[in-house]
């Protein structure tokens, strides 16, 4: 079965000024987020990618320009099921003030058992970003072979929840992993397993160096900003 690549949007302008963007609309890649876009081609310049899908989601759309100019031979394909989690009322607010919510906690430690006001619960999440993984692999399998490699562009939660569904690991593990802006995770799949080949690789140590504000113990809903 093939290998997929998952990319996470670049830095977005609701990544550096702290909020959850969720499915509002206008948010873009930030001048950071842009550079890392541009560098894309090359990064992943040795990799014969059969097919491009991507979130409908204007910061996952513009990631991946510069790699189909790039290859203009290139199909992409968008698909709803891998754009962001549905925070419903959390949307576009900061993640500073949401984190005296009471779901947060729940978020954090159990987020099985979390479902956002007026949006969509972490488990049908994950269950649609599965499920639109393993029937692009059967497509992608019978399009272009079983060797084939195919990038998906999409988002912190979506990308963590989806090495967690690889790994056999419970949905209430998840918040363990951490996938920076512009990050590329590879998961092979098999007949019988999948293998996780790559985490959250940027080629870029900055982010492991010690900082002046320590990052806490909570993960940060929605990715995270990356390294300063």
């Amino acid at each position: 079965m093939p290998t997929l690549i998952l990319l996470r949007h670049g830095r977005s302008t609701a990544n550096t000024s702290g909020v959850l963007a969720g499915w509002t609309p206008g948010v873009a890649l930030d001048e950071r987020g842009a550079a890392q876009a541009a560098a894309l081609p090359a990064r992943l310049q040795g990799l014969p990618i059969s097919e491009v899908v991507v979130s409908p989601l204007q910061r996952c759309q513009e990631t991946v320009r510069p790699l189909l100019d790039a290859r203009p031979g290139l199909r992409a394909h968008t698909e709803e099921r891998i754009g962001e989690c549905h925070y419903g009322d959390w949307s576009g607010r900061k993640l500073a003030e949401l984190m005296d919510e009471p779901l947060m906690e729940v978020v954090q430690a159990h987020p099985s058992a979390a479902a956002f006001p007026g949006g969509e619960s972490l488990r049908a999440m994950q269950t649609r970003a599965a499920e639109a993984v393993r029937e692009w692999n059967a497509r992608v399998e019978r399009d272009h072979g079983a060797d084939a490699v195919y990038l998906m562009c999409s988002h912190g939660d979506i990308i963590k929840s989806l090495v967690a569904d690889a790994l056999g690991l419970h949905l209430d593990l998840f918040q363990r992993i951490s996938v920076e802006p512009c990050s590329v995770t590879a998961i092979r799949y098999t007949r019988l397993r999948p293998f996780l080949v790559r985490l959250g690789d940027t080629g870029d140590f900055a982010s492991l160096a010690p900082r002046e504000e320590p990052p806490g113990e909570d993960a940060p809903v929605g990715g995270g900003a990356g390294a300063p």
